[in-house]
């Protein structure tokens, strides 16, 4: 299998982290240390993913005497989140059944456009690194599956319909494959340094959104939480065994 063919398939991959929230939504009614437990999971991944491998290959892709186009770079893709988040509804306090739906529909939608960025970055990742690029998959992974739960949850109490709920949510979690094909049929298959550095940055500002926005107040707030506590933990063996390899 070829480096594009298995960057290819990690993006497909990546939406089956998806599927596994939306499944939990469906067969465990008390999920809530589950949800922590992968809140805590993607938290310490993310920013173990960031410290060890991100960065130093940005580094070695742009001299630190550029080290004005990282920092836009990770700033875009910051923004970038910060922008589709706008579209998505609080998911707190809003327990009526008639807004489920629109809850859902709405989170799907900003969902989708978001995983076909994440997969244009895990993609191009890929390429940079089979071992980068997996970790990310892993890290983005994680933090996928408590966004499934909500989702699925929202869906299926509004309608009852599990069946339909899922074909909903497969199609968001194929949107991250999207990505990465659109990568493939723009055929970038060499990335010079700088290219590579940039993407890398953007691909780090998206993390950033994720651990600073979603998952940092969270963690916060369930401190004192075996599950999150947990998480935490495996999240960083996880990168720790990653980076003997």
């Amino acid at each position: 299998m070829s480096t594009y063919q298995l960057a290819l398939l990690t993006t497909a991959l990546l939406g089956v982290f998806i599927l596994i929230g939306v499944l939990i939504s469906y067969f465990f009614k008390k999920s809530e240390k589950i949800v922590l437990y992968s809140i805590g999971l993607a938290f310490g991944v993310i920013v173990m993913l960031i410290f060890t491998d991100l960065l130093p290959e940005i580094i070695e892709c742009i001299p630190i005497s550029r080290i004005y186009i990282p920092i836009i770079s990770i700033v875009v893709g910051f923004l970038m989140l910060r922008v589709l988040d706008n579209f998505v509804p609080d998911h707190e306090n809003k327990e009526k059944k008639d807004n489920l739906i629109h809850i859902g529909v709405m989170s799907s939608i900003a969902l989708g456009l978001h995983n076909i960025i994440e997969g244009m970055a895990i993609y191009s990742s890929m390429l940079s690194s089979t071992k980068l690029g997996l970790a990310l998959t892993l890290g983005v992974g994680f933090h996928n599956i408590p966004l499934g739960i909500v989702i699925g949850g929202a869906f299926y109490q509004s309608n009852n319909d599990k069946y339909k709920s899922i074909l909903n949510i497969l199609l968001v979690s194929l949107t991250t494959f999207v990505g990465g094909l659109l990568m493939f049929m723009l055929n970038i298959n060499e990335l010079s340094p700088t290219i590579e550095g940039i993407l890398l940055s953007i691909t780090l500002g998206m993390l950033l959104f994720i651990v600073l926005d979603e998952l940092l107040p969270k963690v916060k707030k369930n401190i004192k939480n075996k599950a999150i506590i947990s998480g935490i933990t495996t999240g960083i063996i996880i990168l720790l065994i990653s980076m003997i390899w």
